[in-house]
């Protein structure tokens, strides 16, 4: 991947993320425009591979990306995500260790990272930004509760359902096989679910 700092003007959509959450002020924004990378990664490519470790966490600019783990031959997809999100394995990334997730791009991506040894940095020498990290913690630990529940469920149209109300705008962007991995179905149950949803709307 060709890596370059980012501009103003490209960095101007993450400081409004951050500034959503608590103000940051100028010397974050110079911070960040020192020490955070532009990079690129095309449709299917990996941006970090089962069994290596995380070293950045990235903003998404553009694209879509998702995670997956294999078992059996099998890829199991464990969470997606899209622009103007913040995404790592974060496991691995916290903690400096191999990750068992792929994280793959699903559309051509434009991303902005920064490494884990910059991001701490930055917690010290700016401690503001520690409520913006929190509130951003916070968010995407009930992301994730989110998740848990839908895969807990047995019930593949309530499973479904719930996926429409967390993430509608995921629709027309992520593949069915995708969808129906990440909700621990086969595509053609997701297939059968989709036309009876489909089916009751036309009825009302």
């Amino acid at each position: 991947m060709i890596e370059r700092h980012p501009t103003k003007e490209e960095i101007a959509p993450l400081l409004q993320v951050f500034n959503s959450f608590h103000p940051v002020g100028k010397g974050v924004e110079q911070y960040l425009l020192k020490n955070m990378y532009c990079c690129s990664v095309t449709k299917g490519q990996l941006l970090v591979k089962s069994g290596e470790r995380c070293d950045s966490i990235y903003f998404v600019k553009k694209g879509v990306l998702r995670g997956f783990i294999e078992e059996n031959n099998k890829e199991i997809t464990t969470w997606l995500t899209m622009e103007n999100e913040i995404v790592a394995a974060i496991g691995s990334f916290l903690l400096q260790v191999p990750t068992p997730e792929n994280m793959q791009a699903v559309e051509d991506c434009e991303l902005m990272g920064i490494k884990f040894a910059n991001l701490d940095r930055l917690y010290l020498q700016h401690p503001s930004f520690n409520i913006v990290g929190r509130k951003i913690t916070e968010l995407y630990y009930v992301y994730a509760e989110n998740r848990a529940y839908i895969t807990r469920l047995h019930d593949a149209q309530k499973k479904y359902e719930l996926f429409l109300q967390f993430y509608p705008h995921f629709i027309n962007r992520i593949p069915l096989k995708y969808i129906a991995s990440f909700l621990g179905m086969t595509i053609e149950t997701l297939s059968r679910v989709r036309g009876k949803i489909l089916r009751c709307k036309k009825k009302v």
